[in-house]
Parts: structure tokens; C-alpha cells; sequence
């Protein structure tokens, strides 16, 4: 068990961004709470790589906090391999109202995770340890607004495990980098066979992070509405 401290020594100092004030607002001190256990535990235990540490605010949490703009008030947000809570844990500091679930399947992570949690007091937080398309965690996490992840797995493959546990007209919002549309341009077809429609690529921060957070949004069709589309492409 860690116990989380505000401004806890780290082992490689990094300025804290202007931009980190304006993603947590009031809430920037458990962002930097964050920051420090990502740093010390998160290398420790093997989640986040010792040369990520200079880049963490950038690359890693405030990226994954800005996808909050795309999020409509109060979602319920599914975040599918989660691993050291990224992009869960920055989206639920940001905001808190989100209700979001990470879901993991290594022991070793969800543990970290859960000590997180409980040492920070993320009410809008539950942790499932288990693998997206498991029976179980489909009906335990299954319904959501929005399921969201990051470096996890090719779209076509992520579509599959995402696209259950999203309600009908809700969302898969997968992180992804400078190829986004180069791989949704590949996997469009898989994409629309999963049951996804609308499907583009968007920038989020812009104007806020140097470099914007690049993301597939893609939404859930009911039946109905896939038959319809596929019928027009026919014709």
C-alpha cells in the first residue's frame, strides 16, 4: 500500500504545465497527487516506464484529461484496459461528474488502482478486473454512454470489445495518435460490421496542450439503424 501525500518527492522533477490549472481547475492538487504516484509506485511496480517520467503531464495525464471535453454531463464511462488508469483516472479527476469504471484484468494493476482511489477519495470511481469481453463484465459494465480507451489494441479488434458495453447511440472513444485516420480509413469496414456508424477522427485541447489528443469517436447503431445503412450502401 502506498500512502499518497501532496507534493510528494519524485525522483526526476518536471515543471508542472500552465495547462494542468486550466484541465483540474480546483481539483489540480489530486491531479498532481496523481503525478506523484504514477512516478514513484507507477515505476516501482512496472506500470509506467522510467523515461516516461519527464513527459507525464504532457503525454500521458493531461492528454488523456482534455477527451473530458467530448463527454456529455454526467456519462456513465467505461474504460476498457485501463492499466495505470489512463485515460480513466485523469478523466474522473477532472470531472467529477462522470461516473466511471475501469476495467483491467491484471491483479497487479487493479490493486494499484484501487489504492489510488480509496488514498484520494474518487467517489465516481469503480474498478472491474476483467477482460472487455468477458460475459461477467459485459453485464457488470455493459450499458454505458461511453467506453474509452488507450494504446490497448488495433480499432477493428477494440471495436469488438468496446462496442458491447455501449448503449445503444452511445459512444467508443479510442485514443490514438498521428495514424488515427490512417487506421480508421483501414478498419472501417470492420468498424461498421462491429455495429459502429459515424464513425471520425477528432482533435481535443487544441489550443490548451501543444499537441492535441487525437481520437477515433465512433457510435454505437442500434439494429435497426445498421440494417437501414447497410441497405443504402447497397442500392
Amino acid at each position: 500500500m502506498f500512502h499518497v501525500e501532496p507534493g510528494a518527492e519524485v525522483t526526476e522533477p518536471v515543471v508542472e504545465p500552465a495547462a494542468a490549472a486550466v484541465v483540474f481547475g480546483d481539483r489540480v492538487d489530486m491531479a498532481r497527487r496523481y503525478y506523484d504516484v504514477l512516478a514513484s509506485a507507477g515505476v516501482e511496480r512496472g506500470l509506467i516506464g522510467p523515461r516516461e517520467v519527464p513527459r507525464l503531464w504532457d503525454r500521458h495525464i493531461l492528454n488523456c484529461a482534455v477527451v473530458g471535453e467530448l463527454l456529455p454531463q454526467g456519462a456513465s464511462v467505461v474504460d476498457v484496459g485501463s492499466g495505470a488508469g489512463l485515460p480513466g483516472i485523469p478523466l474522473a479527476i477532472a470531472r467529477p461528474d462522470l461516473r466511471i469504471t475501469l476495467v483491467e484484468p491484471l491483479l497487479r494493476r487493479t490493486i494499484f488502482l484501487a489504492e489510488f482511489v480509496e488514498a484520494v477519495g474518487l467517489d465516481n470511481v469503480v474498478i472491474v478486473r476483467g477482460r472487455a469481453e468477458q460475459p461477467g463484465v459485459r453485464k457488470e459494465a455493459g450499458g454505458a454512454d461511453v467506453v474509452t480507451s488507450r494504446a490497448v489494441a488495433p480499432l477493428a479488434k477494440l471495436a469488438g470489445w468496446s462496442l458491447p458495453l455501449v448503449r445503444d447511440h452511445g459512444k467508443m472513444i479510442a485514443l490514438k495518435g498521428i495514424s488515427a485516420a490512417e487506421e480508421l480509413e483501414r478498419d472501417r469496414a470492420e468498424l461498421t460490421k462491429a455495429g459502429a456508424g459515424h464513425a471520425e477522427v477528432l482533435e481535443c485541447g487544441v489550443g490548451i496542450l501543444e499537441t492535441p489528443t487525437v481520437v477515433i469517436s465512433a457510435e454505437r447503431l442500434p439494429r435497426k439503424e445498421r440494417r437501414a445503412e447497410a441497405r443504402a450502401k447497397r442500392r
